[in-house]
């Protein structure tokens, strides 16, 4: 993700409901969530909802797939990982120590599948 990118995607997280989008399709991964259900879950209303969407997905952020009459939503984990990335690539002018804290609080919410 380049300079650009990263800051559409902070001004689409930078939405208390547009947070709160992102931040429910994460907790339904991998199967995402039909648009009506996201609507419904966040007591917003559907055309305000697509809207957010919208945003969220321009800013690479969440992706839609058509699934017969619904479009169903889902955290674009790649677009997070790419915004993370390019906030920490010069991690503290090349001393990633400093970073090892912030590193280590991400880790306990998502251990490694890995039993090597």
């Amino acid at each position: 993700m380049d300079k650009e990118q990263t800051i559409l995607a902070l001004a689409a997280l930078a939405q208390t409901t547009r947070l709160d989008v992102f931040r429910l399709l994460v907790a339904h991964e991998p199967k995402g969530m039909p648009a009506g259900e996201v609507a419904q879950a966040l007591a917003v209303p559907h055309n305000t909802m697509s809207a957010h969407l919208a945003v969220l997905t321009r800013a690479g952020l969440v992706q839609a797939k058509r699934n017969g009459r619904s479009i169903v939503y889902r955290a674009d984990l790649g677009g997070l990982r790419g915004m993370t990335t390019f906030l920490l690539k010069d991690c503290c002018g090349g001393r990633p120590e400093i970073c090892a804290p912030l590193i280590a609080d991400l880790s306990p919410c998502c251990p490694s599948q890995d039993k090597a």
